[in-house]
């Protein structure tokens, strides 16, 4: 990992690079609209929704959000970058494009599903969807950014006041800088909530300010679905699972084995068995599957 100050200044550079850029992206959003009747399709699906289904980095699919919804998932990533007061949405610098926002893929589709789902994502199902939001600019004005932002819909959104949760059709988790933190802590009002790392477990901070933990399967694990988990492994994830459990979390594990295979779904076993809420993927069609046939 890089030193902050390093960080910073690739932060810096980016952001300044963005905003010079903005004037001068020509080509179309690479995300095609959505067709009525698949729209509908999605919104009503023939099985029920998969709450424990992550689209990881959803918005590199050829239609963020609409792909996801398709498959079914419970819950879907998009990386923000703050560039000229706009949130764009873009895994690293070079893939910036002002076209493609916070709003224009996911915020407004997911606005008009809700209203047309009568007040659902998935129509008749009693689910929240989880819109994983992670900051790849400075946290602190990146995240007040996003309040505002999120002001707009705050009729779909679940919300936060006073330690008390309404649960609304969409949950906004901010992941990714932390330095989001200190300003959400200090909403009266709050409609995101914050995604904790495992070092968080046990220090008291409440579950209706940080009801997701996550972290990095490598580094925690040596086991990548290769032979028999190991005992000792096996019996940390367990431990973890019930640690954030017992807070009132749901735990999610990123850098997971996603290679299709026996390996992939040695680990996908394991996670279920342990209990962990939220299974990370880019293979929409291969996650999908493997739920079903779980049951």
């Amino acid at each position: 990992m890089n030193p902050a100050t390093s960080v910073r200044t690739r932060r810096a550079a980016v952001v300044t690079l963005g905003a010079a850029l903005a004037g001068v992206f020509t080509g179309p959003a690479l995300a095609a609209p959505a067709t009525r009747a698949g729209a509908q399709a999605a919104r009503r699906p023939a099985r029920p929704p998969l709450g424990r289904a992550h689209a990881h980095n959803d918005y590199a699919h050829p239609h963020p959000l609409t792909d996801a919804l398709s498959h079914g998932f419970g819950s879907v990533e998009a990386d923000i970058w703050l560039v000229g007061g706009k949130l764009l949405v873009a895994h690293d610098a070079s893939g910036l494009d002002p076209s493609r926002t916070l709003e224009s893929l996911y915020l407004e589709p997911l606005l008009r599903r809700v209203r047309a789902g009568r007040g659902r994502v998935y129509e008749g199902y009693d689910l929240s969807l989880q819109l994983l939001i992670d900051i790849k600019t400075a946290g602190d004005p990146t995240y007040r950014e996003l309040a505002r932002h999120l002001r707009r819909y705050r009729s779909m959104l679940s919300t936060c006041v006073g330690g008390r949760v309404s649960r609304g059709a969409v949950t906004a988790v901010v992941s990714g800088d932390r330095g989001a933190r200190v300003p959400m802590a200090t909403e009266r009002v709050r409609r995101a909530f914050y995604d904790a790392r495992l070092a968080d477990l046990g220090t008291g901070v409440p579950a209706s300010f940080a009801p997701l933990v996550s972290d990095n399967w490598s580094t925690k694990f040596g086991w990548q679905g290769v032979g028999p988990m190991p005992g000792t492994e096996r019996a940390e994830l367990l431990r973890i699972v019930s640690s954030a459990h017992a807070e009132g979390r749901r735990v999610r594990f990123w850098a997971t084995p996603d290679q299709p295979g026996p390996a992939r779904e040695a680990v996908w076993r394991e996670l279920l068995t342990a209990g962990v809420d939220h299974l990370n993927t880019d293979d929409l069609a291969g996650l999908e599957a493997f739920l079903r046939a779980a049951g």
